[in-house]
């Protein structure tokens, strides 16, 4: 959502780099360029006055004109204002001192609170407790049902003792049968007290626009339950706006907290960042999908380094936490220590990235990676399917030693995945070859195994004289993935060139945690 907004600002600033001395001129110039570029993303005037006057007046300040690198300190203020926006630092859930936690929900109709709810329910079960989906919203058709098809989705139970209204040919003649959401919501804390659920989630109606009813019924069940967090509901893509609905839900009903939902939509979305601004609320928790799982908290200052397009790699990290299993990890570290890496061990490490979510998405949070967003767009993750697909076409015997898959096996593995015999060579040979480097690699680093510590033959040069002890030189795997993986197709041109990555992330081999290895003593 974001993309335009992370492009123009990176511009902005990037051609700051190559100042080592900053004018008066030049701040000017680069504020009316950042101005530009959030009005351009639909952020609200006053929020990008507020912002531009602050960064004006501390890159012109002392700050700044007695750095070593003027330009790179002017970023950093960028980076921080645009965290003080966001709201600064992250604020989890107020809970009860006495269970249940009642948080209600409360927002437009088509903001999405209703799958939201099952979104907040199954992050907030992960988390080890225990929530419960409560049905108010009565009056659009089959809300009810809804709730009740999320909360399976997302293993919680759902509270709905009425039906509400089940069709949308109602009239105002004859309209569909509705019960009270208020006695629900009030009926649902004594459910929730009588099954030992400790969270209770409250789905409220909407209206396709503010108006008087929506207001009073929201404000009657915040009375009736006296939620510990109220949360607004504001769909990212609804522009400007976002902002005089908020206003009208503060003025009128009040909240503690925001969500924002479809952040994974196309739209310009700087109204959803003028939100926290306007009303003084934090942004809690953020949506950025379809699914149940695409739903995290929200933290200021991980979204502003992906817009200046500095990566994310803390969520990146967390998701790596929950994608694999630490257990498993260690063995197959040890594996790559002794050069037993099997092919079975690679598949077990592809479905544990596959879990992650998109490749493209995950090398975005990459440092680096908001440079190749053309190319991650087109990253075509059916290629990881077919590696699948071959891998599994091999017999037991032939996953734990891939040596012996001679020509009429390679043929046979082809056939039986759908795939051309060459394919099969080039996962088979790269596998070879990216087994053979970790292996050295892990030598070198001394965990044992491999021929990268040397032999006394290999630390002497052509005159006997000692050499510099920097090990054998790793082979060259053309055009690939960590751990022999190939490099899918990109627009028929290629995949993306993660050489343009940070960190020089494409050379550590899956599993690798260079914290962990000890560097062999010297002699």
């Amino acid at each position: 959502m974001f993309d335009t907004l992370s492009d123009r600002l990176t511009s902005v600033l990037q051609n700051l780099r190559s100042k080592g001395k900053l004018s008066e001129a030049d701040i000017d110039a680069t504020a009316r360029e950042i101005r530009v570029a959030l009005l351009e993303a639909d952020v609200a005037l006053p929020v990008v006055r507020g912002f531009i006057s602050q960064v004006k007046e501390r890159a012109k300040g002392a700050e700044v004109s007695q750095a070593l690198n003027p330009a790179q300190q002017v970023i950093k203020i960028v980076n921080e204002e645009l965290v003080s926006i966001l709201g600064g630092e992250s604020r989890r859930l107020n809970l009860a001192k006495t269970p249940p936690t009642v948080i209600m929900l409360a927002g437009l109709q088509g903001s999405g609170k209703t799958t939201l709810a099952g979104k907040l329910a199954m992050y907030l079960k992960k988390q080890g407790h225990t929530p419960l989906l409560v049905a108010c919203d009565l009056q659009r058709p089959n809300a009810v049902t809804q709730l009740q098809v999320v909360g399976d989705r997302a293993g919680v139970s759902v509270f709905a003792p009425e039906e509400g209204n089940v069709s949308s040919t109602a009239t105002e003649s004859a309209p569909a049968a509705t019960g009270d959401p208020v006695d629900v919501a009030r009926r649902s804390i004594d459910e929730a007290r009588r099954a030992q659920h400790d969270l209770v989630i409250i789905d409220t109606a909407g209206r396709l626009g503010v108006d008087e009813e929506m207001m009073r019924q929201a404000a009657d069940i915040r009375d009736a339950v006296e939620p510990d967090e109220t949360l607004f509901v504001v769909d990212a893509m609804t522009g400007q706006d976002a902002v005089t609905t908020a206003e009208a839900f503060r003025d009128g009903v009040g909240f503690t907290g925001v969500v924002l939902t479809k952040l994974d939509g196309d739209a310009r979305g700087g109204a959803a960042l003028s939100v926290r601004e306007v009303t003084g609320q934090p942004i809690l928790f953020a949506s950025n999908g379809e699914k149940l799982a695409d739903f995290d908290a929200f933290h200021p200052d991980r979204m502003a380094s992906r817009i200046l397009g500095m990566g994310d790699m803390l969520t990146l990290i967390e998701q790596a936490e929950q994608a694999f299993d630490q257990q498993q990890a260690e063995q197959t570290a040890a594996k790559i220590g002794s050069g037993e890496l099997t092919l079975e061990d690679f598949l077990e490490q592809m479905l544990s990235v596959r879990k992650m979510g998109p490749i493209g998405n995950l090398l975005g949070m990459l440092p680096g990676g908001g440079q190749m967003k053309e190319q991650l767009a087109d990253f075509d993750d059916s290629h990881l399917d077919r590696l699948q697909a071959i891998i599994r076409g091999m017999t037991p015997a032939e996953r734990a030693n891939p040596k012996i898959i001679n020509a009429s096996r390679r043929l046979r593995i082809a056939n039986g995945s759908g795939v051309q015999v060459r394919e099969v060579n080039d996962l088979v040979n790269r596998f070879f070859e990216a087994r053979k480097m970790m292996a050295q690699m892990a030598g070198s680093f001394g965990m044992g195994g491999g021929s990268g510590g040397g032999t006394k033959k290999n630390r002497k040069g052509k005159k006997g004289k000692k050499g510099k002890g920097r090990g054998p030189t790793p082979p060259k795997v053309k055009g690939g993935m960590p751990g022999g993986m190939p490099m899918p197709p990109a627009g028929g041109a290629g995949g993306p060139d993660l050489s343009k990555l940070g960190g020089g992330m494409n050379e550590l081999p899956p599993g690798f945690d260079p914290s962990k290895l000890k560097s062999p003593k010297k002699k």
